[in-house]
């Protein structure tokens, strides 16, 4: 009587007074500490008995069994009563048996709770579906599925948990056929109106998206429990209907009048995203008023809710604030950090798990092993999985196809196919996961053969799988071969009319090049959501159309369709390209609005649009705190800085990046090496070069090759250039050589501009850039017959050189000019106002450089040629239409002209204003005499020689070669570095600087 009131202390008062105490007396004692929770007793008690010499029941084992396992700290005792059991042959009462199954499973110890079952020589139902709930709490859902089937071949009976435990396992898989089988069976075995099972098929329809039958079945049931009503939210909130979720709470509240923790966490659940967070918010206030802010089942899905809102610094103050966390908890907030691309901060949890000893399952695995799914921590990624198999849990599914997956994201597909071969068991989830790398990797015939495979295997395809095998065709070969064909299985399959298939043939057709078809199924779908829009745009995104994609997202909010951090990352990329600043700043504004300028997909994209729009300080006022960047952020800060012309700031940004931890890759050090090749920071981008492979294990690319055969080239050291060319480990394309011809020009080496152009005539001979570069060496070196020869060639093969054109975007208009141009409304003006400008900087000492005049005329008309150049009449018509004092922006299509860059610093000085120019190249600010590039690609002593004495016109520098001595004395700007070649040794200095040199090599 006492012990099944509680009042324990007066039942062992009357336990240890007993003068005879028999199996009873031991029996009722220890299941009354078992229900008072005093487990650690419980072994006390049993030792005592031990000590009397008392052989011990079934009924006794088991509630010391069902002792450790409520415990949930005693696992080591649990296997030392699993082993009394043995030894005396306990282990045939099925009860006992069942109860070591509970034990194993509640510690997460199913491959040992399966064990057991198998030796056990007696089953029962509870045994059967003891067994089937470790499964599922596993998330090993085909094995509850094949228990249930052979329970039912060796006639045993289903009770209400059984049923339950299956439908549920039917609705996490989403199987709607099997769902109903089992309904069927429900109804023949008459348990349709036990409560346990209705809940059970109101979550099955619930994930089914069946939400009708979900209400019919709880309008029907004669009695509710909470869980009922859970469910029934549940329902509502998996299929993204919020406020009818809500709708039922105030109905439980009102009528039901009981919540609990599992109704507050279901709520938080629903509300786990941006739009529905301030539902969230009002739902964490009433927490803290029911005084259930401490419960650790509402505190695990608070964390959820805020992961996966992307907020990460509320989850982050949650988990800090929980007086007691569980294995929920961290899973929680590892799953956090690696939504959030934090992935070292989750593999510092995971450490900081190991070493406070905390219990770890397949889930804080799957979520380690996500983050470690790049190759920048596939190191870390290869331990983890170590620790996988030393921990017996490579046999779970859900982890082998974790494991698949990072090596597969890592671009290790061997690695991949490894694991996936070694799999003892596979599933829809695993062939998702190689045919998805194989995509990733650019590999569509191992993508299609392995699809072939799945289906040949008889493993039922579904739209990740289309979608994934849809991804891997990249080329119009690739359409042919296999897109049409994988479009011709999807119309017969039906799955036509799923929502992400339509949407990945329209990638599939527009990353293939055939953007009509893509145009074609997107005007053809009846119902266009979010998704189906951003494929559209991404669409013609991947064509170049950027003016489109700014005028579909201007028609998706016509439509009513609300702009997501895709849409807004895509339309940022819109406006960098075309450097369209004020559209770029009404997007970026219209996200913050929305509430999205904590994503790191649209705060990255904001920096990469002001950056390329010329905004370098709204670039550092959006920039995230340090520890908070990503790679990506850190990467396209380096990457402004070297197209701005702040050469010590992109490489001290490299330095505070490895300080932070993260490791570079590959866009890293392209960008790293293009601020060395605009500063004209040679050895510097040699040494990167080298540390590239050997410190950071980052393989050269072709990208990296054209930036240091373009540093070597424009400093003069062009038979390095050569050289290197040669051994690089990639072989030479187009943008190599044509790199190598632009510094021949520069330099005027005819002999190795002429070979570098052959290259490019073979590649491509229909590139108009090859012909006009080496027909510009050919003028520059004064060889005119074969300036003709070459203009002959492009005429007979009907090639077209490029037009050069400049514009100035203003408010209401955009001016637009080409050589020349005399079509504008303002001509007169324009032009009158060149005029002063050119008188204003001839008094100040500019003299025009006419070797960037690259006609065989005299020359007075090689001078007035360069006053026609674009980004001329582009800056006077800027001076004409922006008030005084205003920055100036030009663009121009083509790389700035020397003579220009000169007469824009003149400008710049004479008017006192900023004048930013962007060409294809970098950008170029222009304030008071002076250029950003410091004017290390302008300045050339190529055509020196011994004894001469000449001005470089625009920069003011007067070059005085003489008697194995070269002195640079500066004009106007006596504090423009400039650069010389002596004996192929790069220098560099200001005024008065003194070259010592042997001789002197033109």
């Amino acid at each position: 009587m006492y012990s099944k009131f509680g009042l324990v202390d007066y039942a062992r008062y009357l336990f240890d007074n007993l003068s005879v105490r028999n199996d009873a007396s031991w029996n009722t004692m220890m299941s009354g500490l078992v229900r008072v929770g005093l487990y650690g007793e419980v072994i006390f008690l049993f030792r005592e008995m031990q000590s009397f010499g008392v052989r011990p029941s079934g009924f006794l084992v088991s509630s010391l069994i069902t002792a450790c396992d409520r415990s949930g700290c005693m696992f080591s005792e649990g296997i030392q009563v699993h082993g009394f059991v043995v030894k005396v042959g306990l282990l045939c009462d099925v009860f006992v048996g069942t109860c070591l199954m509970h034990f194993y499973g509640a510690y997460k110890r199913v491959f040992d709770e399966q064990r057991l079952f198998e030796e056990m020589p007696e089953r029962n139902v509870v045994s059967w579906t003891s067994l089937m709930f470790g499964y599922l709490d596993n998330g090993d859902l085909e094995n509850v599925i094949y228990l249930y089937r052979e329970m039912r071949k060796e006639e045993t009976s289903c009770n209400e948990n059984t049923f339950a435990t299956v439908i549920t396992a039917c609705s996490l898989l989403e199987d709607e056929l099997l769902g109903l089988k089992v309904l069927g069976h429900v109804v023949k075995s008459g348990f349709e109106n036990k409560v346990s099972v209705a809940n059970s098929l109101i979550s099955l329809f619930g994930s089914l998206g069946s939400l009708k039958e979900a209400c019919y079945v709880f309008s029907c049931m004669d009695e509710r429990d909470t869980i009922s009503w859970n469910s029934i939210i549940s329902a509502h909130g998996q299929n993204g209907l919020c406020g009818e979720s809500m709708r039922f709470f105030h109905l439980m509240r009102h009528v039901h009048k009981k919540i609990n923790s599992t109704t507050l966490a279901t709520l938080l659940s629903v509300c786990s995203s941006v739009d529905n967070l301030k539902w969230g918010r009002g739902i964490h206030g009433l927490v803290f008023r029911l005084g259930l802010d401490s419960n650790i089942c509402i505190c695990n899905s608070l964390l959820g809710m805020y992961s996966e809102a992307g907020k990460l610094d509320d989850a982050k103050f949650v988990f800090k604030e929980m007086p007691e966390t569980d294995l929920i908890s961290w899973n929680s907030m590892l799953t956090c950090y690696v939504r959030d691309g934090r992935s070292l901060d989750a593999l510092k949890l995971l450490i900081e798990m190991l070493q406070m000893q905390k219990a770890i399952n397949y889930v804080t695995f799957m979520s380690a092993l996500a983050a470690c799914s790049n190759s920048e921590f596939i190191d870390e990624g290869k331990i983890v999985h170590a620790l996988v198999i030393l921990t017996g849990m490579h046999e779970n599914l859900v982890v082998g196809n974790a494991s698949v997956t990072m090596y597969a994201k890592s671009g290790m597909m061997v690695e991949a196919k490894k694991v996936f071969q070694m799999m003892s068991k596979r599933n829809k989830v695993t062939w998702n996961a190689l045919i998805g790398g194989h995509a990733e990797n650019e590999e569509p015939d191992e993508a299609v053969k392995a699809f072939q495979l799945m289906r040949e295997e008889g493993i039922k395809t579904d739209y990740i799988t289309v979608s994934n095998v849809l991804g891997a065709c990249l080329t119009p070969d690739d359409l042919l071969k296999h897109g049409m064909p994988i479009h011709a299985h999807i119309v017969s399959t039906g799955f036509e009319l799923n929502k992400h298939v339509q949407n990945s043939l329209i990638t599939m057709y527009a990353k293939c090049g055939d953007l009509q078809s893509s145009n074609y199924i997107f005007d053809g779908l009846p119902h266009k959501n979010s998704v189906s829009w951003n494929a559209i745009i991404a669409a013609n995104a991947h064509h170049g159309l950027e003016e489109e994609v700014l005028k579909l997202i201007v028609k998706m909010r016509s439509a009513g369709i609300d702009l997501d951090q895709f849409s807004f990352s895509e339309g940022l990329a819109a406006t960098a390209k075309l450097a369209a600043l004020e559209e770029g700043q009404q997007l970026h504004c219209f996200a913050v609005k929305l509430g999205f300028d904590s994503d790191p997909f649209v705060t990255n994209a904001a920096m990469d649009m002001y950056g390329k729009c010329g905004e370098m300080d709204d670039v550092l006022r959006i920039l995230p705190r340090p520890f908070n960047r990503s790679r990506l952020s850190w990467n396209i800060l380096i990457s402004a800085f070297a197209r701005h012309g702040y050469f010590q700031e992109a490489k001290e940004t490299f330095n505070e990046m490895l300080e932070m931890g993260l490791k570079p890759d590959h866009v890293t050090f392209v960008s790293l090496l293009s601020a060395c090749n605009h500063g004209g920071l040679v050895d510097e981008g040699l040494t990167y070069y080298t540390k590239m492979s050997k410190e950071f294990n980052v393989q050269p690319q072709k990208e990296h090759c054209v930036c240091i055969i373009d540093l070597l080239g424009r400093s003069g050291r062009l038979v390095e250039a050569e050289t290197f060319i040669n051994e690089m480990p990639v072989p030479p394309d187009d943008l190599v050589w044509r790199s190598l011809l632009a510094s021949c020009k520069i330099h005027g080496n005819l002999e190795l501009g002429k070979k570098a152009a052959e290259h490019l005539f073979e590649l491509d001979p229909s590139d108009d850039s090859a012909y006009v570069l080496y027909s510009n060496i050919c003028a520059t070196t004064g060889k005119w017959g074969d300036v003709e020869d070459v203009r002959r060639q492009m005429q007979s093969y009907n090639i077209k050189k490029k037009p050069a054109c400049s514009w100035v975007k203003l408010k209401n208009q955009v001016g637009l000019f080409g050589m020349g141009d005399q079509t504008h409304p303002q001509t007169n003006e324009i032009y009158a106002k060149l005029g002063e400008l050119k008188k204003m900087i001839k008094e100040a000492g500019y003299v025009p450089d006419t070797s960037y005049a690259l006609q065989d005329t005299d020359e007075e008309q090689k001078e007035h040629n360069l006053w026609n150049h674009s980004e001329r009449l582009a800056l006077a018509f800027g001076l004409l239409n922006t008030p005084d004092g205003s920055t100036i922006r030009v663009f121009k299509n083509l790389r700035v002209c020397g003579d220009c860059h000169s007469f824009y610093k003149f400008v710049s000085g004479i008017i006192s204003r900023k004048i930013i120019l962007r060409d294809p190249y970098r950008f170029h600010h222009f304030s008071g005499g002076q250029c950003s590039c410091s004017d290390y690609w302008q300045v050339s002593v190529s055509r020196a020689t011994r004894s001469d004495r000449f001005q470089r016109s625009g920069s003011g520098a007067t070059w005085e070669v003489s008697k194995g001595q070269i002195w640079v004395r500066c004009g106007r700007f006596p504090g423009v570095p400039v650069r010389v070649r002596v004996r192929g040794v790069l220098a560099g200095g200001f005024q008065g600087s003194l070259y010592e040199c042997e001789e002197y090599r033109p």
